[in-house]
């Protein structure tokens, strides 16, 4: 585990707990580290000084706008923007005495012009012409070095084999492996993997929704499924099966089923392998996974909630749910005293207020009758469900009723929910729609 933090604007304490405490939860976990590069200063600092000692590198004391300006004039000429080398030939003297006096300077590496060829292991061999590179800047100084500088030496220092990166990368590789041959290193295999993106093709990002790991786990996304999801984007097993626990990722992967081209983010595919571990769920685990989205609306506090009863609420919808957030919007009916509709939500088709008041009175008569212990549902089905029957449309007695009971337009079966809620609550629910009437 290493954590790249040299650039100081762009690292903080929180986004590295972020990162550890997001692997952890998505089951990834490391044999080394996590190491810094912030406290690694000094190995880098070693090869910094042994590449100017070389003259493989050198102080560079040119002013950012002068090189700005000089990038754009490039640019308008049709060319690739590249350093002009001016300070490349200064002599130890006068380094000295910019160096005494303070003057700003940056640390650039000598880039021979020569062709740098790689294989990736996924686009296959690659070709680079380092002379349109020009030098570039490893360090802003001894105690600042630059990514592509300290990735290489932390490649060697860290014996890395594989590196596997985004394709965004690719034109740092070249970079990479001319450090590695001006320090004798040897060069470590790579693969660049293709993009993710949005569903109109373009590079995933904040505007195409959620694009962290510890927003969907707040979403409510489980970390199986998530490793499941990733995984193929951008990979492919070569045959239909969809469903892969790590083990299963760990045994079969292989880069060489890697795709160059872009991997499309298909949230409803990611939707479908959720709700496929949450079926796999435990209820008990579950449902302490739905506690605290229940606590957070506002609907139960911990203290005071029937683990019980909210093991068969959860048991109700859970082959109904996609993420574990939506158990709030499905099911707060059952926590809720009074629930808010309009009487059109109980009309089944052309039903009048009249023939729903009539289906709700049957429905209230029918119900009374169950004694409180004979309250479950196959007794509410036994007793319902022949009257229901009678009128060659089963809606126009459960619809109404199921409606009642809700407050919703769709939801569980009337006699899951009125299990749940028992005989009490299901009669003042029938008594409250009527009123609505």
């Amino acid at each position: 585990m290493r954590i790249e933090d040299t650039d100081k604007e762009r690292s903080s304490p929180e986004s590295e707990k972020n990162i550890i405490e997001n692997l952890k939860w998505l089951g990834i976990n490391w044999d080394e580290g996590p190491f810094c590069q912030s406290q690694r200063m000094e190995i880098y600092q070693k090869y910094l000084k042994k590449l100017l000692s070389e003259n493989k590198a050198y102080h560079c004391f040119c002013p950012e706008e002068e090189l700005k300006a000089q990038k754009q004039y490039q640019m308008s000429q049709g060319l690739a923007p590249r350093y002009s080398g001016k300070c490349a030939n200064l002599s130890s003297k006068k380094i000295k005495e910019y160096l005494s006096a303070g003057k700003p300077s940056v640390i650039r590496f000598r880039v021979q012009a020569k062709k740098i060829n790689f294989n990736d292991l996924i686009r296959g061999k690659l070709e680079f012409d380092a002379g349109l590179i020009g030098d570039i800047v490893i360090a802003k100084n001894l105690n600042s070095p630059l990514y592509n500088f300290a990735a290489a030496v932390d490649d060697f220092e860290m014996k890395i084999s594989h590196v596997i990166r985004g394709e965004e990368h690719i034109s740092n590789t070249p970079k990479q492996i001319l450090i590695q041959q001006a320090l004798g290193f040897p060069q470590p295999l790579y693969a660049h993997l293709p993009l993710i993106l949005g569903q109109d093709r373009t590079k995933l990002s904040k505007r195409h929704g959620s694009v962290s790991v510890s927003q969907f786990q707040k979403e409510g996304y489980l970390p199986e499924a998530l490793v499941n999801f990733m995984a193929f984007l951008g990979w492919n097993p070569g045959n239909e099966r969809e469903i892969y626990s790590m083990n299963s990722l760990i045994k079969e992967f292989s880069l060489d089923k890697v795709q160059k081209s872009g991997a499309i983010f298909n949230i409803k595919k990611l939707d479908f392998l959720n709700g496929f571990y949450i079926r796999q769920r435990s209820l008990e685990k579950l449902t302490e996974l739905c506690l605290p989205y229940l606590v957070e609306a506002g609907l139960i506090t911990d203290k005071e909630t029937d683990f019980n009863i909210l093991q068969k609420i959860v048991s109700v919808y859970q082959e109904r749910l996609k993420k574990i957030s939506e158990i709030v919007e499905l099911a707060d009916f059952f926590f809720k005293e009074e629930l808010v509709y309009g009487k059109e939500l109980l009309k089944w088709k052309n039903m009048t207020d009249k023939e729903i008041k009539n289906s709700l009175d049957k429905s209230e008569k029918i119900l009374s009758k169950i004694k409180a212990e004979d309250w479950k549902k196959e007794n509410l089905e036994n007793s319902l469900l022949p009257e229901a029957e009678k009128t060659g449309d089963r809606g126009q007695l459960l619809w109404p009723l199921r409606s009642a009971l809700t407050g919703k337009k769709a939801s569980a079966g009337p006699f899951e929910v009125a299990e749940i809620l028992g005989k009490e609550k299901t009669l003042q629910r029938i008594k409250e729609a009527k009123k609505k009437l």
